[in-house]
């Protein structure tokens, strides 16, 4: 059993960066593939970027590839998500999300464990 924390979120203005992290609980954090999903108002949860346990391989939705960067560091036992160049479109709820046993990282349902979400608002 893992819990995860998100926090970071906030009010930024179109075109600027805001960082996230989720703190995470347990020893074998190292082993868990981590994971950032988000959900705007009156649509689905989507998937935004995954990363490995290792670090070594990266994921990304084509929406956000190239503008946001998703990195851990398993000593801390925390996941960061850096968003540059945010867009009125990226404003939504941010979700962490971690499970030991994935197959493919862009599916929601691969991911047993979530954290509360934390708020993500792009002004235009």
């Amino acid at each position: 059993q893992v819990q995860l924390v998100e926090s970071g979120g906030g009010l930024v203005q179109a075109g600027g960066s805001l960082g996230l992290s989720c703190a995470a609980s347990g020893r074998t954090f190292s082993s868990y593939t981590m994971a950032w999903f988000r959900q705007a108002p009156g649509k689905e949860r989507e998937f935004v970027a995954a990363i490995s346990g290792g670090g070594s391989r990266t994921y990304y939705a084509d929406s956000v590839a190239g503008r946001f960067t998703i990195s851990r560091d398993n000593a801390k036992n925390t996941v960061y998500l850096q968003m540059n160049s945010l867009k009125p479109e990226d404003t939504a709820v941010y979700y962490c999300a971690a499970d030991p046993l994935v197959v493919d990282p862009r599916r929601q349902q691969a991911y047993r464990r979530w954290g509360q979400g934390t708020q993500v608002t792009v002004s235009s």
